[in-house]
């Protein structure tokens, strides 16, 4: 049986021990959650999946339900700067010696089961909430939904953010694959909140055929927005003059309107009133989603990596930085739609900055080179060593009153806020 001095010890020893990094399925972790925790006792669950929105919907559901006073585990991935920012309890990521200590029982009675990386942060996660008893835990998807480890357990709420394509490889190449792989985070005789106005058909039918309470945004909740501030209508009640949400955009509307209809369906087990509402919207936060940090040239960040996010970026960018000119310092996994996304951003980027990452699932400069190319794009400047070239080269191009955007990937928005962390 492994052991470890250090979190880092634990962590690099689970990258190298399961065979493939995504390896989607139940049964292993299904097996090990048995013997760490047989009577499979756990708080009340709201499982979230979706393409994008997921974080954003826990965030709001966090944030709400802290602001009522309740212990609130969350658990989300992957994580910018900390391995430890997955498992949160009360706003605050887990210490190191808390998240090894899980680890050391998980590897007690994994016996000869192997885990991935992903299926031991799950676990961990789990165990450390139930150990601290919190009273709600909040279980982000990784990747899909009815394979992903989260989905060992059984939610008291799914909650599905919105459909569209990406990870194509392991989920299909069309909304309706996509949606029926998400909706399998549904139960029986259970909530299942879907906050994309245009669910799949195969979501609707795969809520049917397991006999879910399904409930959609634009039929049985929805927003207005007003002068002043929005509402929220469901069909027994309605909260008037909300203050706007903490995190920017429209699209933030739709996810903490879903995250307000899942907390209604778990009212019963955990009332929620409405200043606590009104406070959780206000104190929101998410590092990473139109992040914006200010300065002579102010430096916007966002993770969007696939057409619809940054088909919302645009729309933001558009709404509160107009004739603005757009630095963009970029880079992308090779397994996304890389030409979608550039042909949608290009209208609003003066120029562009490829930043190499050193993720083995990174692109790479020369297939970079060769999308735009193809597009015959000029605007583009490579030879970088990593975010940090870039960047300068970004800034030494731009002037006093531009906009320098970070977008494309959690990998890269984490090498920024490094940097960053470096000089402040």
């Amino acid at each position: 049986m492994m052991h470890f001095d250090s979190l880092q010890g634990w962590l690099k020893w689970q990258e190298s021990l399961h065979p493939l990094t995504i390896d989607l399925g139940l049964e292993r972790a299904a097996r090990v959650f048995k013997s760490l925790n047989p009577q499979g006792v756990k708080p009340p669950t709201i499982t979230v999946a979706g393409t994008n929105g997921k974080g954003s919907c826990v965030a709001y559901l966090d944030s709400i339900y802290r602001a009522q006073g309740y212990r609130v585990g969350a658990y989300t991935s992957p994580h910018i700067l900390r391995y430890n920012e997955r498992i949160k309890i009360d706003g605050q990521p887990v210490a190191d010696e808390v998240i090894s200590a899980a680890f050391a029982r998980i590897e007690a009675v994994r016996g000869d089961t192997s885990l991935s990386y992903f299926e031991f942060g799950t676990l961990a996660a789990l165990d450390i909430f139930w150990l601290a008893g919190v009273d709600v835990q909040l279980l982000e998807v990784g990747l899909g939904g009815r394979l992903d480890a989260v989905n060992i357990v059984d939610p008291d709420v799914a909650l599905i953010s919105s459909i569209c394509i990406d990870h194509v490889e392991w989920l299909g190449g069309t909304r309706e694959a996509i949606g029926r792989e998400k909706a399998g985070i549904f139960r029986a005789d259970t909530p299942a909140v879907v906050g994309d106005p245009e669910p799949p058909q195969s979501l609707l039918q795969t809520a049917k055929d397991k006999r879910a309470q399904l409930y959609c945004l634009g039929k049985h909740f929805r927003y207005e927005k007003q002068a002043t501030g929005w509402q929220w209508l469901a069909d027994t009640c309605r909260i008037n003059s909300l203050p706007e949400p903490g995190l920017k955009g429209e699209h933030q509307f739709r996810n903490a309107s879903t995250a307000i209809f899942a907390i209604t369906c778990l009212a019963k087990t955990l009332p929620v009133n409405e200043s606590a509402i009104r406070q959780g919207l206000q104190n929101v936060s998410l590092p990473g989603r139109f992040q914006l940090i200010e300065g002579d040239r102010q430096v916007l960040l966002d993770v969007g990596h696939n057409p619809q996010a940054v088909r919302t970026l645009v729309e933001y960018l558009t709404e509160y930085f107009p004739n603005k000119r757009i630095h963009a310092i970029f880079s992308m996994m090779k397994d996304k739609d890389i030409a979608g996304v550039i042909d949608i951003m290009n209208p609003v980027i003066k120029d562009w900055f490829f930043a190499p990452l050193t993720n083995p699932r990174a692109v790479t400069e020369q297939v970079i080179s060769e999308i735009f190319a193809k597009k015959s794009l000029t605007n583009v400047t490579f030879g970088f060593s990593g975010f940090a070239e870039a960047f300068s080269a970004a800034k030494n191009q731009s002037q006093k009153g531009d906009l320098l955007l970070v977008f494309g990937s959690f990998f890269l928005v984490s090498d920024c806020l490094a940097e960053f962390e470096k000089v402040s």
